[in-house]
């Protein structure tokens, strides 16, 4: 299972690469809690759409350098490019840690640099 999870994740930041933010939510739960340590937390397809409508409004380019899996747990270890809100090139060092509910992704904890 643990490579099916991984397979997803990397599906997923295709699609918020692409700027498909539909496509992204098509591999979470409708109840995905989406937290940023020390930031909000989402709660929610809605939560989420809304929160990418915003901060994706150009798409960010990942760079996963590493995907670490076990059970229903990945953790991806990387990099994030975009704009910020002036349109200055940012980029930031990541670690997200996903569970997996049924196939789907169900809960991030996102630690962003």
């Amino acid at each position: 299972m643990s490579h099916q999870h991984k397979t997803s994740l990397r599906q997923a930041n295709a699609a918020i690469t692409r700027g498909d933010i539909e496509g992204f939510l098509a591999y979470c739960t409708d109840d995905i809690q989406w937290t940023t340590v020390g930031g909000p937390t989402l709660d929610g397809k809605a939560a989420v759409r809304a929160w990418m409508t915003d901060a994706y409004a150009e798409p960010p380019v990942f760079t996963v350098d590493h995907l670490i899996a076990e059970d229903d747990f990945v953790i991806a270890l990387g990099s994030i490019a975009g704009k910020d809100a002036e349109g200055r090139d940012v980029r930031h060092a990541y670690s997200d840690v996903w569970r997996f509910q049924d196939g789907r992704m169900a809960e991030l904890r996102a630690f962003v640099v």
